[in-house]
């Protein structure tokens, strides 16, 4: 290309450029617009991919393309070799439930421990009561002397059945106890008659023929009891008779101490002849099976209830009444199939799985004796003191027993 002589001069290029207009109109025409966007759209993805390959290698999820179910143990391996599979957490916001009608009862704290003091856990005493006006003194008298913390021990009665003035003398027992500066945490009096009538007479009331009768009622007493009075806080639960005389002020520590699911002491009673004391054996419901009461069991009938101390039927089980001395080693232990109810300390979770006391025949068996069986048959576990004593009164219906 040849330039003019003269050089170039700003006027004489000027001449040669498009006119700003034409410039302008093919700048906004649609055409070119669109073809600017798409230009610089693919431009823009280009980049975008070019810089972030190096990290999408950081989330490649590793391992074979198949379930972890269907994986070889090698290939599973290799998979589980690398941690770099992005975890993604959904953690909820919480529910609030403000419905005063739903209530939340949460057991799992709720536990039976040897440390049952420093964990305050909570200790429910159950007595059922019949004509009991006579033996309640001494029943608050005692129970007043018990060390275990007051303010953890709720009280529970249930009165049923009574001829005698039970009712009012329990209120006013309770209501004189409960002015204490060391009062219990709470006391209940249930009242409800099974319309079970049977004289308190020794020679009645203890005789076999009223074994099986007798037994069931007490079943259901104690049954009704349990039901109204166990609440989600109670760890423990204490079964005690009225009529105990005397024994150790320390006596629940004592057999928590043990962490038993199940355990019972034994009954003596005294006895004064003669200017002697005598020490006799009193409960017989406490025992060890034996394989002739096993033998003997296969050949009842399922409805009838045995009984333990009389001639009628002859189990040859190994009484605990008739082992042992309160002199000896209190801590002793002894595995049982059977006990009596004066003294039973039960975790309180034994209760809660079921575990009652049968107002109907159990493996020939009601009540407690009942309550053992079924315990056991559940997988827990059933054990006895036979050095450890626990006083009743002395009913002197079974001379035999001294």
């Amino acid at each position: 290309m040849l330039l003019p002589k003269g050089g170039v001069s700003w006027k004489a290029a000027r001449a040669s450029l498009p006119p700003t207009r034409a410039i302008w109109v093919l700048l906004t025409r649609t055409r070119f617009l669109l073809l600017l966007a798409i230009t610089g759209t693919i431009i823009l993805l280009w980049r975008g991919i070019s810089s972030s390959a190096p990290q999408m290698k950081s989330f490649y999820c590793w391992g074979p393309n198949k379930p972890p179910s269907e994986m070889s143990q090698n290939e599973q391996a290799a998979w589980n070799a690398h941690h770099h599979t992005p975890v993604i957490f959904n953690h909820h916001a919480p529910l609030v439930v403000n419905e005063s009608t739903i209530d939340h009862v949460d057991l799992n704290p709720i536990k039976s421990t040897t440390k049952a003091v420093q964990n305050e856990e909570r200790v429910l005493i159950l007595t059922p009561l019949k004509d009991a006006a006579p033996y309640l003194s001494k029943y608050f008298e005692l129970l007043a002397e018990l060390t275990y913390p007051h303010n953890l021990i709720d009280l529970g009665f249930l009165v049923g059945d009574s001829t005698d003035d039970t009712l009012a003398v329990l209120s006013a027992e309770l209501n004189r106890l409960q002015k204490r500066p060391d009062k219990f945490r709470s006391a209940m009096i249930v009242e409800k008659d099974f319309g079970f009538k049977l004289s308190q007479s020794v020679e009645e009331r203890h005789s076999f023929e009223a074994q099986g009768p007798r037994r069931k009622a007490m079943g259901k007493a104690r049954n009704y009891l349990l039901t109204t009075a166990l609440k989600p806080e109670h760890s423990w639960v204490y079964w005690r008779d009225v009529d105990i005389v005397d024994s150790p002020e320390k006596i629940l520590e004592d057999f928590i101490a043990h962490d038993r699911d199940i355990l019972v002491p034994n009954i003596w009673f005294h006895r004064y002849e003669n200017g002697k004391d005598i020490e006799g054996r009193f409960d017989y419901n406490s025992w060890v099976e034996s394989d002739k009461g096993r033998a003997l069991a296969k050949k009842l009938s399922k409805d009838i209830v045995l009984a333990e101390g009389y001639k009628q039927y002859d189990t040859g089980r190994t009484y605990m009444a008739r082992m042992g001395d309160w002199r000896n080693n209190k801590d002793e232990e002894i595995e049982l199939d059977g006990i009596g109810g004066v003294n039973i300390l039960v975790k309180a979770d034994v209760h809660r799985s079921g575990i009652n006391f049968p107002c109907y025949a159990f493996e020939n068996q009601a009540e407690t004796e009942g309550f053992a069986k079924m315990a056991k048959a559940a997988g827990y576990g059933v054990y006895g003191l036979p050095n450890y004593v626990v006083w009743h009164i002395d009913t002197e219906e079974k001379g035999g027993n001294v």
